[in-house]
């Protein structure tokens, strides 16, 4: 009797929760590509364990052992690091409007998500899905770099290039490619990063070593 009172007074507050639960719908509906969201969704998670674990095990296995453990949490910080900063501001530098700029750098219209909601889409799938799928990619870029660190850099140096380096040089770049920046003017396309990811982070690494 006591298991059936709780179950009704269980249910009832689902319900109830459900009717003050805010209709969820997207500006168009049409405008969605269910599979296309699925896909990003899919690949965001592919893209984040080419990282961790994959680079940080990768990078660890290149080194002397007195570095592994270095070696993997230069890769873990750089991820928070990158994340963090990401939501703060990059995405919008990186994918905002940035004004008489734009050919250059975004704005600043979309740090910390402002304007960001349920409804807002990027071609045919959420923003918040491509954000998090762009994300990814600020994460392991810096993360490439890693490379050139081993015995020659203090942790927290590691920190404050990685971060700077996002904003000074990832963010231009992937706005003047991915972002409708002037490359992108031009026709440039990089479908896998070559442009975005390899050659700023091993030009980078070159420099930095």
């Amino acid at each position: 009797m006591t298991k059936t009172i709780i179950k009704g007074v269980i249910a009832a507050l689902v319900l109830q929760l459900a009717a003050l639960w805010p209709d969820v719908a997207f500006a168009a509906d049409d405008a969605v590509n269910g599979a296309n969201t699925a896909w990003i969704l899919t690949s965001t998670a592919l893209v984040l364990f080419m990282t961790l674990p994959g680079l940080a095990l990768f990078y660890a296995g290149l080194v002397q052992s007195k570095n592994v453990l270095s070696v993997m949490m230069h890769c873990f910080a750089i991820c928070c690091v990158a994340s963090v900063l990401w939501l703060v501001g990059v995405y919008s530098l990186a994918f905002g409007d940035g004004g008489g700029l734009n050919a250059i750098v975004g704005g600043l219209g979309k740090a910390f998500l402002t304007g960001v909601g349920w409804e807002s889409v990027s071609g045919d799938i959420p923003e918040t899905v491509f954000f998090m799928f762009q994300m990814t990619f600020a994460i392991i870029t810096p993360a490439l770099i890693v490379g050139a660190y081993p015995e020659r850099v203090k942790f927290a140096a590691v920190l404050l290039f990685s971060g700077v380096w996002l904003i000074v040089v990832y963010a231009p770049v992937a706005h003047w490619v991915w972002g409708g920046g002037w490359l992108a003017e031009m026709g440039v396309m990089d479908f896998a990063g070559g442009l975005v990811v390899h050659a700023t982070a091993g030009t980078s690494a070159l420099v930095f070593a």
